[in-house]
């Protein structure tokens, strides 16, 4: 999953990036509002971590501005201010959560895991498609209940199909959804990803929709398609 974090604090900026990439997803980092803006307006993102106090544009504005424009991403929003009043006012300008500074950063991830489960339609932090298992807490795969180990890319793309179940999903949207911004969008490693995952997990597991992408369906559903 790929996630944008807008914050002006460079300490807190770094360990956030660290953090985030720690457990598994591609960052992109902004230091002002208008940066934030931009990247958040051009490029696709399963959830955002948005500070209110920013540069340029503070937090407020950006986040109004992302839902005017009709942009629908997760936001969770990261504020210094301890008052109601402000977390109303994230809430009401689109916000999805918040978090109050000092946090801890545990809170933080699996805020945002939840962020985006729902965002995607599964209430559960377990994912399923047959006998592929994906907990997205402890970041393990089983298949008919036994451990699979994958690779931390392997991990990103199978956990993007099965967090869009049933779903065609091109090779763009896997590369947008999955690599932050520097990666070379020309490069054939979604289909070298695809290829390990079906020898890990069975042939079967990620249909290959000839001409739009891939979808991970149950089995009942890819024998009666």
């Amino acid at each position: 999953m790929r996630v944008l974090v807008v914050e002006d604090e460079p300490t807190l900026c770094r360990q956030l990036r660290t953090t985030l990439e720690g457990a598994g997803y591609a960052v992109d980092l902004a230091t002002d509002g208008e940066d934030g803006h931009f990247l958040g307006s051009s490029e696709n993102y399963d959830a955002v971590v948005l500070d209110l106090g920013l540069p340029e544009v503070d937090g407020l504005t950006v986040l109004d501005r992302w839902r005017k424009e009709g942009r629908e991403m997760p936001v969770l929003v990261l504020t210094a201010r301890d008052s109601w009043s402000d977390k109303v006012a994230g809430l009401d300008a689109g916000a999805d959560d918040y978090l109050t500074k000092p946090f801890q950063t545990e809170e933080l991830i699996a805020r945002l895991r939840a962020l985006i489960r729902r965002a995607s339609g599964n209430a559960s932090s377990e994912l399923t498609a047959g006998d592929v298992r994906l907990d997205t807490r402890s970041g393990k795969v089983t298949l008919a209940g036994e451990p699979v180990k994958l690779t931390a890319q392997e991990y990103k793309l199978l956990s993007y199909l099965m967090h869009h179940k049933g779903k065609v999903v091109s090779r763009t949207e896997m590369i947008e959804h999955i690599y932050d911004q520097d990666f070379d969008r020309d490069s054939n490693t979604i289909e070298v990803f695809v290829t390990r995952i079906r020898k890990k997990l069975g042939q079967d597991v990620i249909t290959t929709i000839r001409g739009l992408g891939y979808a991970l369906n149950d089995p009942e559903e890819r024998n009666n398609s």
